[in-house]
């Protein structure tokens, strides 16, 4: 065979051989966005690896082509193994989310420990372990350049100066300015605003309490806010991975600005409840939330009120501009708030969770 027909044949057989599936790897795969995000990569066509611990629960990771992985992200050294490892089984991962992270701790310093170092150690992995991928997503907070100012109401900008006021959220800034700091590391960071959708837990107790008929208020039912749909954010992320953008950080919302008592109204006329309105004072607030906090201490389970989440609950304007992604990404969402929790409420019904 002549050197013309075996290049012709290798054209042919490109033509009708499918091409090698990308490999994504997600981490916090098991959780309320991760689950979505395994579920948008199979959705494309992406060989999907699931970073999950032996005890997650897997019940929205029940599809057959998923790959499961355990990336001992606490320790960085196992993981230079353990990578190489893989690498060795012909995986290579081609992008890598890192979704990770705490929310909600016992123990304030697990905010740094799991937020940041662990953050640290996976990319200090990939990069030791020779398996860099074309890009490394960074799911960061809001909460790492805090609230706007109160006073303005204007959206946070990307130009503004970073002043997280929750632990929680310095330990996202860290993990920022630490993955920003690298050469040659090709990173993408989004900072999604107040992520909800069927799944999630936090906003649930909200429209539980709505669905007693009582609103509830703390300080004031002014408080600015901005919303993404779940699966707005995740479409939004393999746009993302799908790009030519890279060494950028980005605010995801839908690109509309609510108030608490808007948001409120939305969920009162989907669950077609009269309330009665009572704003806490603020300073009963941070009383409660100084006792729930002593009393997780003794019990060993983390309160969902306490006094890192008070000063979320509190801060007057959690608005942000994120113009700049509909531009780069050519992002425009597809749920602003009453189609999402329109959406959200009609799952949670049939789950039987309202």
């Amino acid at each position: 065979m002549t050197a013309v027909n075996t290049c012709v044949v290798e054209v042919i057989q490109n033509l009708f051989s499918p091409p090698s599936m990308k490999k994504i790897a997600i981490t916090g795969a098991s959780g309320f966005i991760g689950s979505f995000l395994v579920e948008e990569g199979l959705k494309q066509g992406y060989d999907i690896y699931a970073n999950v611990r032996s005890s997650s629960n897997k019940k929205y990771l029940d599809d057959s082509r998923i790959n499961f992985i355990n990336l001992s992200l606490g320790k960085q050294k196992k993981m230079v193994e353990e990578l190489k490892d893989l690498k060795k089984q012909g995986i290579s991962f081609d992008y890598f989310i890192h979704n990770a992270g705490a929310t909600n701790v016992l123990n304030k310093e697990d905010f740094f420990k799991v937020n940041y170092q662990y953050t640290r150690n996976l990319v200090e992995a990939l990069i030791e372990s020779e398996c860099i991928p074309k890009k490394f997503i960074y799911m960061g907070s809001l909460a790492a350049y805090g609230p706007g100012n109160a006073k303005t109401g204007f959206p946070i900008k990307e130009s503004d100066i970073p002043k997280p006021i929750t632990l929680y959220g310095k330990s996202k800034l860290a993990s920022e300015y630490y993955i920003r700091s690298l050469d040659n590391f090709p990173y993408l960071i989004f900072r999604p605003t107040g992520v909800y959708g069927p799944r999630e837990k936090e906003y649930l107790s909200f429209f539980k309490t709505i669905n007693r008929s009582i609103e509830p208020y703390i300080g004031s039912p002014n408080q600015l806010l901005s919303f993404i749909y779940v699966k707005d954010l995740v479409k939004m992320i393999y746009l993302a991975i799908n790009s030519d953008v890279v060494n950028k950080a980005y605010f995801v919302t839908d690109g509309k600005n609510y108030t608490s008592g808007e948001f409120a109204e939305i969920v009162k006329q989907n669950l077609s409840k009269k309330t009665i309105r009572i704003v806490f004072p603020k300073g009963l607030v941070k009383v409660i939330a100084f006792v729930s906090e002593n009393i997780a201490r003794i019990t060993k389970k983390p309160s969902l009120l306490n006094s890192e989440k008070y000063k979320e609950l509190t801060a007057l304007n959690w608005l942000c501009d994120s113009a700049e992604i509909e531009q780069d990404l050519n992002f425009t969402p597809e749920y602003d708030l009453k189609k999402g929790v329109e959406e959200t409420i009609v799952w949670y019904k049939e789950n039987k969770l309202l």
